[in-house]
C-alpha cells in the first residue's frame, strides 16, 4: 500500500514545498500538478533541481499532473498540445515519474458528435501522445469527467482499446466515476489491475439531473464528508489485486485556506482510515 500526497490537495504550495509536505507527513510519494510543474519549469529552473529535492527527500514522484486538451476554457490547438506533452514527458523521464494523466474537457464542446465519433477523436489523439510519452518511458492514466460525454470507466476501456497503446491505462478518480452516473463498483472490481495507473480517492456530491455542474462546490468536502460510498469503491478497488499508488485529492477552495500542511496532514489520516496505513 503506498499513498502519495496530491499536490491538488494543497493547490497554493509549489512543487518543492509540496515534496517536503510529502517527506515531513511520512508520504510515499508525491503526485504534483502539471500547473505547478510547468510554473516551476516557466521560472527558468532546470528539473534537477527538483531531482535532486526529490532524491534527497527520499520522495518519489508518482504522477507529473493531467494534460487537458483545453486551457482557461480553450481547445488547446494540437500542436500546442503535442509541444506540452513532449515537455512534460521529458520532465516525467528526468524524475522518474512513470506516469502523466490525460484530461479531454474538449469533447464536452461537440454535443451533436455521437459517442463513437467523440471516442475516434480521442483515440487518435490518445495514439499520438501515448508514442511521445513512450519515447521517454511514460505511461498515461485516461481520466473521464464526470460532466462530459467521455465520463465512464467503460468508455474509458473503448478508448484504450480503439488507441491501441500499450502504454495507456485509467485512473480510478472516486468522485468523477460515481458522479458520472454510468460506472458502478462492480465494475471496477472486474478490471485487470495491470490497467489501474493510480487511485484518486476523493469524496463529495452531485448534481441533481438538470442541476449545473459546480465542480468547485460539488467538490468541496473532505474524504468521508461527502456522499460517495468510498468504503464500497476502495473494496471494489482491492478486489482486483490492484498494488499501487492511492492518492487523497482535495479540490475544494474553501479548504485551500486552511494551513496547507495540516490539510495534507488531514488527507493522510482520512485515507489511511480507509485503505489502512503505508
Amino acid at each position: 500500500m503506498k499513498i502519495a500526497h496530491h499536490g491538488l490537495t494543497t493547490m497554493h504550495t509549489n512543487c518543492l514545498t509540496d515534496v517536503r509536505i510529502a517527506r515531513d507527513l511520512g508520504y510515499d510519494g508525491v503526485e504534483f500538478t502539471s500547473a505547478k510543474l510547468k510554473r516551476f519549469l516557466g521560472q527558468g529552473y532546470d528539473i534537477s533541481v527538483l531531482v535532486q529535492a526529490c532524491e534527497q527527500a527520499g520522495i518519489p514522484v508518482t504522477c507529473g499532473g493531467a494534460l487537458p486538451d483545453t486551457a482557461d476554457g480553450q481547445v488547446k490547438p494540437r500542436d500546442e498540445l503535442l509541444a506540452e506533452c513532449e515537455m512534460l514527458s521529458a520532465a516525467a523521464e528526468a524524475l522518474g515519474c512513470p506516469t502523466l494523466q490525460l484530461v479531454f474537457f474538449n469533447q464536452s464542446q461537440a454535443p451533436d458528435q455521437s459517442w463513437p465519433e467523440i471516442r475516434s477523436g480521442i483515440a487518435a489523439l490518445v495514439r499520438e501522445l501515448a508514442d511521445i510519452g513512450k519515447a521517454h518511458g511514460v505511461q498515461f492514466q485516461l481520466e473521464p469527467i464526470a460532466w462530459c460525454p467521455f465520463h465512464s470507466l467503460s468508455q474509458s476501456l473503448e478508448v484504450i482499446e480503439a488507441a491501441g497503446r500499450d502504454n495507456v491505462g485509467v485512473v480510478i478518480d472516486f468522485w468523477h466515476l460515481w458522479s458520472g452516473r454510468d460506472t458502478t463498483p462492480d465494475e471496477v472490481a472486474r478490471l485487470d489491475p495491470d490497467l489501474i495507473y493510480g487511485i484518486h480517492i476523493c469524496d463529495g456530491k452531485r448534481p441533481a439531473p438538470g442541476e449545473p455542474w459546480v465542480e468547485t462546490e460539488l467538490r468541496g468536502y473532505l474524504l468521508g464528508d461527502g456522499d460517495v460510498p468510498v468504503e464500497e469503491w476502495v473494496a471494489a478497488v482491492k478486489v482486483t489485486g490492484y498494488d499501487g499508488v492511492w492518492s487523497p485529492e482535495t479540490l475544494s477552495p474553501v479548504h485551500w485556506e486552511y494551513d496547507l500542511f495540516d490539510l495534507a496532514r488531514d488527507a493522510k489520516e482520512r485515507i489511511e482510515k480507509y485503505v489502512g496505513a503505508s
